[in-house]
């Protein structure tokens, strides 16, 4: 049996919305969902990328592993709404409990932080367990695999925006994958994720670092990376109308 042909007139009217698209860039997507597609920016892929981070001499490499070590590390490259893609490991052989156990954490724009913790049957304040946004709101499910095992974040932020004067504009906003199960869906952050105080907002620049944290737990990490993030970009050329064949009828006319 055959489909039918395609015809628009045979739909009656269609709606167009008067926008002038750019045509969106070509990307090659890595090899698979894993890896950086074309227009990434490698930050760890072996020992030969630790020259992409500030104050990496206090942690160590192994093979194409990052192992936390004395101090946070931060990107010498700064970065706005973007995708970030990395790879945990919580330490084998298990110590600690709670907190003290397998904790590290990934600072969007150096402040806003989505948690890093083995939380594979281990109980603590569910805002501070892995996937979770700092004290502000817990991930949507425990989607850890067990300690020595990799973990993968996928990340999709959005970062604040402030007017000129420094008052907020536009909240932070993230979206994150663990291990293939989604567990923030555009989270509005309430300002930034410290410890002892409530989370505020200060104005800063449009971009800022990536910083992963030290905890005193040998956390490995691999395969991260990022990807600036633009949306689709258009201009209203004119109003948006309805076209039923060579007919046009602007949607201010129509009945």
């Amino acid at each position: 049996m055959s489909l039918p042909t395609f015809c628009p007139s045979s739909f009656g009217e269609e709606y167009l919305n008067g926008i002038t698209w750019q045509a969106p860039p070509i990307v090659t997507p890595g090899a698979t969902a894993a890896d950086p597609p074309a227009d990434a920016t490698v930050l760890f892929k072996s020992a030969d990328d630790v020259e992409n981070w500030k104050n990496i001499s206090g942690w160590s490499t192994d093979g194409e592993n990052l192992v936390a070590g004395k101090g946070a590390i931060t990107t010498k490259a700064e970065f706005g709404d973007c995708q970030v893609h990395v790879e945990w490991s919580a330490p084998l052989p298990v110590k600690g409990n709670g907190q003290g156990r397998g904790n590290s954490g990934i600072f969007l724009m150096g402040r806003y932080e989505i948690q890093v913790l083995d939380s594979y049957d281990n109980e603590t304040y569910h805002d501070g367990q892995a996937g979770a946004i700092y004290k502000q709101t817990p991930p949507a499910a425990n989607a850890m695999r067990p300690p020595g095992e990799w973990n993968t974040y996928d990340i999709f932020w959005t970062a604040p925006r402030f007017t000129e004067s420094g008052e907020l504009e536009s909240p932070a906003a993230i979206t994150a994958v663990h291990n293939g199960v989604l567990i923030l869906n555009h989270f509005e952050l309430k300002g930034d994720t410290p410890y002892n105080r409530p989370p505020e907002y200060k104005a800063h620049a449009p971009k800022g670092p990536i910083t992963i944290q030290d905890h005193g737990n040998p956390v490995r990490f691999r395969n991260i990376w990022v990807r600036e993030f633009q949306p689709a970009s258009g201009e209203q050329t004119r109003e948006p109308f309805l076209r039923d064949g060579k007919k046009e009828t602007p949607i201010s006319e129509a009945e």
